[in-house]
């Protein structure tokens, strides 16, 4: 079979697509080893604006912060929202469709909208604001996600595996270790690092369920753009995109990959 050739104008224009979309984030890279501290022309290369954010306790509080929700909230996102999966793709239940249907709303639905919502809702029961409500509203927009994920990845296995191993006297849950697990693991990583990288960068939803003295660090960062413009910004702006480019391509990578094979005696 032969490869297609792609038109010179098409390559072009992806180029130029390309370029459009990361150009605004090479400068803020280029420019985070800029000695110049005001001036926007170059001044010469410099590490120091990256030596800052050690010494700067709010940033190093923020990503301790930003760390602790993002793990926590993605080991509870991962475990609902892969037996969610489970439950929409093997079951058939009275409102499955409407069900499967809702999981795109927290996708969809504009983050002012869902921060504003968990705002009220946080409120109304009484429950103080901190890293406990972040934990709780990042879980709650990242169940949708890891569901996603999983399910694309349901929909590609070979159910004959779990069918055999039953039929050759494993009952259910020990076939969901040994077979199914090792089938679903790449779509069980990719939603997780999905929603690790999805809680890592909110700033909308965190901004709103907070509260005073719980900030993660796209708060910090928000905050520091606010008060004072200095370009360990563009440093720790740098340090994620770098961190959040890594485990996107991870993700995507482990996606694809082919099923595991079931685990041996």
């Amino acid at each position: 079979m032969h490869s297609l050739k792609l038109p010179a104008w098409l390559i072009v224009l992806v180029g130029a697509v390309y370029v459009f979309l990361h150009a605004p984030l090479l400068v803020l890279v280029l420019f985070s080893f800029n000695d110049s501290k005001f001036s926007v022309s170059w001044e010469g290369f410099t590490l120091r604006w990256y030596e800052r954010l050690l010494e700067r306790d709010d940033i190093l509080e923020g990503l301790q912060a930003s760390l602790v929700v993002g793990v926590t909230s993605t080991v509870f996102a991962t475990v609902f929202g892969t037996l969610l999966a489970l439950a929409l793709a093997r079951y058939k239940f009275k409102g499955r469709l409407m069900l499967e249907g809702l999981l795109y709303v927290p996708i969809v639905t504009p983050e002012i909208v869902v921060g504003i919502s968990l705002l009220i809702l946080f409120v109304l029961v009484g429950f103080p604001l901190g890293l406990p409500t972040v934990i709780i509203a990042h879980v709650a927009f990242n169940i949708s996600f890891v569901v996603v994920v999983v399910l694309a990845r349901l929909q590609g296995m070979d159910r004959t595996l779990e069918e055999a191993a039953m039929i050759l006297g494993a009952d259910e849950l020990t076939t969901f270790w040994r077979v199914t697990v090792p089938q679903l693991w790449p779509g069980i990583v990719a939603g997780a690092m999905l929603a690790f990288t999805m809680s890592f960068d909110d700033y909308v939803i965190t901004s709103f369920v907070s509260g005073t003295g719980s900030q993660t660090l796209p708060v910090v960062v928000y905050t520091m753009v606010r008060k004072n413009v200095e370009p360990s910004i563009n440093a720790i702006s740098t340090l994620i995109i770098v961190a959040t480019t890594i485990l996107i391509f991870i993700a995507e990578r482990v996606a694809r990959d082919k099923p595991l094979t079931p685990a041996k005696d």
